[in-house]
């Protein structure tokens, strides 16, 4: 699995010749290390993850499942400005991707998830998600015999119960590292791995100073800012604020927090 660190609208260039990026120069963003071995995940977990990953019996009319906010084969998200669940109803905020949530500090743009087991409950229950509970989905999923053995085989003296998924589906999204970008590759000291363009993007990235808060391994999701950081967002956008923009502060009641999210991670699929 390939990820590029730039979206097209991110890769700069300019008229005026530039000087070359300096690998050294480059070490604010470090390439993704971590694999699934080291994480200790169980393949036969991570492939039950999958499954339900994708299974639509986790909503309550069988039509909304992970996959459909969190595409796999699109950035690991739906690319729309907000998120549209059951009966399309629309959500307050747009999906983050899931790839590299591993990197992560905190699930969901204000950190309300410090765990993603517990980040796999909320949606089930959201009535603009995925609107069931726990009880029905172990209903239904009890029905299917294949799926209650594999977690029985996977779960010795536990089987099928809302953490044993749970579980299952969060260790599939920490599975979900990309590897091997071209940014890893000439961060790693392939000279040509990246063309003279897109290192003249890179250079411009650094120095607007985009790295004060996208850097690390994942070009972001590792620490909190607020939003908007050389203008006011929330004024310019020119729409009623909501609940959900309050951001961190709906977390912590912490003034300081109002209208701090959680830092998006640049890499895609």
């Amino acid at each position: 699995m390939q990820t590029t660190v730039f979206r097209k609208w991110m890769i700069l260039a300019v008229c005026c010749c530039m000087p070359a990026v300096s690998l050294q120069a480059a070490r604010v963003i470090e390439p993704i290390q971590t694999v699934s071995e080291p994480l200790g995940l169980d393949p036969g977990i991570v492939a039950l993850g999958d499954r339900l990953f994708h299974d639509l019996r986790l909503s309550r009319n069988n039509t909304v499942s992970c996959a459909h906010c969190h595409r796999l084969n699109a950035g690991g998200d739906d690319d729309m400005p907000v998120s549209i669940g059951i009966e399309g109803k629309a959500g307050d905020v747009n999906a983050p991707t899931v790839f590299n949530l591993n990197l992560n500090i905190a699930f969901f743009w204000d950190g309300r998830a410090s765990t993603l087991e517990e980040l796999v409950g909320m949606p089930l229950k959201d009535d603009r998600e995925m609107d069931t509970d726990w009880p029905e989905v172990l209903s239904k999923l009890g029905k299917d015999r294949k799926m209650v053995a594999d977690f029985e085989r996977l779960f010795p003296g536990k089987g099928m119960t809302k953490e044993t998924i749970a579980r299952s589906i969060a260790d599939f999204m920490r599975s979900l590292v990309t590897l091997d970008s071209p940014m890893d590759r000439w961060l790693n000291g392939e000279k040509d791995a990246l063309t003279h363009e897109q290192l003249r993007g890179y250079r411009l990235f650094k120095s607007y100073g985009c790295v004060a808060c996208h850097q690390g391994e994942a070009v972001g999701g590792n620490m909190y800012a607020g939003m908007g950081a050389f203008q006011d967002y929330f004024r310019d956008r020119k729409r009623p604020l909501t609940i959900a923009d309050n951001g961190r502060f709906n977390v912590t009641g912490d003034e300081r927090d109002r209208h701090v999210f959680k830092v998006p991670g640049l890499r895609r699929h």
